[in-house]
């Protein structure tokens, strides 16, 4: 395997990126001078050293090297209001609620592709909260993982109970919470049950 091949192998592997695309970014490279090849280099590199995932959320934070914070600003925060919990599917949905400043709680971020339900009931254990919102995209997918957190809740002992709510309708079956608008999302917030 040549190297072009390589790169537009590496290029698939990124979501929503198909081969043409993958094609289309390995052209557009071998055409950039050294020094812009460079500067995308060193920007990868920067990106794998100061970054890191949140002990609590997994939401990915920038960090100082060497640096021991394992809280992201949000779980770190103390005018959040840590008795909620939004559960997340992915790092964009964080921050598309986010940018909403429509909720002011804590967040996990699932994975929908391999779910973290082990690490989301310790969580749920150790914080005692009062709610917990499941927002899951509502696609087919979404809807299916949705069932399997509230199992995998309702199988955590705590006392007294917390509340499972989810987001209200408003946001359209089969489509994408980072997609959403700040009216779509402040009414799905507003309206879960």
């Amino acid at each position: 395997m040549d190297s072009k091949e390589k790169l537009i192998n590496i290029f698939r592997n990124f979501p929503t990126v198909g081969p043409r695309t993958a094609g289309r970014f390995v052209y557009y490279l071998m055409k950039l001078p050294k020094e812009k090849i460079d500067e995308l280099t060193n920007a990868l590199q920067e990106l794998k050293n100061k970054v890191r995932f949140c002990e609590f959320c997994f939401n990915p934070f920038e960090t100082i090297p060497g640096s021991e914070e394992k809280l992201c600003s949000i779980c770190k925060n103390p005018s959040r209001n840590k008795e909620i919990l939004c559960v997340v599917e992915k790092e964009m949905d964080l921050e598309t609620i986010e940018k909403t400043k429509k909720y002011n709680g804590l967040y996990f971020i699932l994975n929908i592709n391999n779910p973290r339900f082990e690490e989301l009931k310790a969580k749920v254990r150790e914080k005692k909260f009062a709610e917990i919102i499941v927002a899951l995209n509502p696609t087919q997918e979404g809807r299916a993982t949705s069932v399997l957190v509230e199992r995998a809740l309702k199988e955590v002992p705590q006392s007294p109970m917390f509340k499972i709510t989810h987001l209200a309708q408003g946001i359209p079956v089969g489509g994408e919470l980072e997609y959403a608008d700040d009216e779509t999302l402040e009414s799905a917030f507003e309206g879960r049950k």
